[in-house]
């Protein structure tokens, strides 16, 4: 007769409330609790700013080509400083920094506010003020990935932070863009600018009030370029490493950029207006938020390899369905995917690259991470561009669908291989005792090993 009382311990409540510990458990270092509520804030008003510009863009030009040109501009930087800024933040003080560009990021969105309100903004300024906003994000996307680690205090909360950081973002993406559009249609771009410009605020107070351990400014006789060459030679000649980076290059080539064709496909496919771009890009909010909770509900790495290739898919094949759809339900649906693909890809590759990397090529190797991730962007944004111009976006969205299924399958046939590299990390680790799933298996020697013998 089987027993009609649960254990203690068993019930759904308690199981729930468990899980929600093991969600938020990075949230127990203090340092990390004051950035994710500072950043969540401010993040809101990047995607406004976002949003109210690729509609501002648009609606001044009429040209999809322009929409390329202005994302090439803003992210172009990041593929040219993004390495050097990542031997910085080897060697600099990454509290400090983080501080200066977020101020400098600030001022950006008041200027770009004020020449709106004031009717005065032109194409050529956009573009001038995107390219200062990304040299701003070359510095900070490596010292702000690379601090992540000092404000967890160490690697077994560092895959739940990332988790949880990306959950923050896509959060932001999905509130951001509801509130653009709705402001928009009220007010006009001006006042999306502003707000963002203001919340800064968030993001600067929270980075003020941290308790953290300054470093010390390196004082190295190795010279920039020596070093530079040295995090280059690191992550490209450890297999995982590169086959990591150069899927992810793939996707935000041939992919991401779908983000910039969405004012196309709100008022020529879809036939809105700038709530309907508000709403496509919030239900591709919604999909990532819910891939970063995923994520962030795992406590292991072990399996994040699969989950990489398994994300790159469906992405893939959501950006082709999403192109062949004319109805804006069916549109609002496969975004969810397209953003849960996205989300967990770039994740996912973030937490593997974290958790294998040597501490004091950190700097340098999340330099080429954010390189992949957004240095590839703004040629992707031209090609995108160009292509919708003569192909249309529909066409061009399928044509970067079927580039990343593509990339997603040599990934796939890889595996096995980069399996072997990585498991001896995992081990010296403590992560795995034995074989376990994910990009990891049998042993063989690492990059570290080889260089040190």
């Amino acid at each position: 007769m089987k027993s009609t009382h649960r254990r203690a311990g068993s019930t759904p409540t308690v199981k729930s409330i468990n899980r929600l510990k093991t969600i938020g458990r990075a949230l127990r270092h203090r340092n990390f609790r004051l950035f994710f509520g500072g950043q969540g804030i401010s993040l809101i008003g990047t995607w406004m700013q976002r949003v109210a510009l690729s509609w501002l863009v648009y609606e001044l030009t009429n040209s999809a080509f322009l929409l390329g040109v202005v994302g090439f501009a803003g992210q172009l930087p990041t593929f040219l400083l993004t390495p050097f800024a990542g031997v910085m933040a080897d060697r600099w003080d990454r509290h400090r920094v983080l501080i200066i560009t977020q101020g400098m990021a600030m001022i950006q969105a008041l200027i770009l506010a004020l020449l709106v309100l004031a009717g005065l903004i032109r194409v050529w300024e956009i573009i001038v003020l995107s390219i200062f906003l990304g040299v701003i994000n070359a510095l900070d996307a490596p010292v702000r990935q690379s601090f992540m680690i000092e404000m967890v205090g160490n690697k077994e909360d560092l895959g739940n932070a990332i988790a949880l950081n990306s959950s923050m973002v896509n959060g932001a993406r999905m509130i951001g863009p509801s509130i653009a559009g709705l402001l928009i249609a009220a007010v006009g771009e001006g006042i999306c600018f502003l707000i963002n410009g203001i919340s800064y605020l968030a993001v600067i107070y929270a980075l003020l009030a941290m308790k953290v351990t300054h470093r010390k400014h390196r004082v190295r006789k190795s010279r920039i370029l020596q070093e530079l060459r040295e995090g280059f030679n690191y992550a490209f000649g450890f297999p995982p490493i590169r086959a990591i980076l150069l899927l992810l290059a793939v996707v935000s080539l041939f992919g991401m950029p779908y983000t910039v064709l969405m004012p196309i496909f709100a008022k020529d496919v879809l036939h809105g207006g700038a709530n309907t771009l508000g709403f496509l890009m919030a239900s591709a909010g919604v999909g990532a938020l819910t891939g970063a909770f995923s994520l962030a509900a795992r406590k292991k790495v072990p399996g994040l390899g699969k989950w990489i290739v398994r994300a790159s898919a469906i992405f893939g094949a959501g950006l082709i369905v999403f192109s062949l759809s004319g109805l804006m339900w069916l549109s609002l649906v496969v975004l969810m995917f397209v953003g849960f693909g996205m989300m967990v890809q770039v994740a996912a590759s973030n937490t593997i690259l974290q958790t294998i990397v040597d501490d004091d090529k950190r700097g340098r190797v999340m330099s080429f991470y954010a390189m992949a991730f957004m240095g590839m962007m703004p040629f992707g944004s031209l090609i995108m561009g160009s292509l919708a111009g003569r192909i249309g976006a529909p066409g061009s969205l399928i044509f970067g669908g079927i580039i990343c299924l593509s990339g997603a399958a040599i990934f796939y046939w890889r595996l096995p291989v980069l399996r072997r590299f990585v498991r001896p990390i995992y081990v010296k680790m403590g992560i795995i005792p034995e074989i376990a799933t994910g990009i990891q298996t049998a042993t063989e020697p690492t990059l570290s090993d080889k260089n040190s013998k």
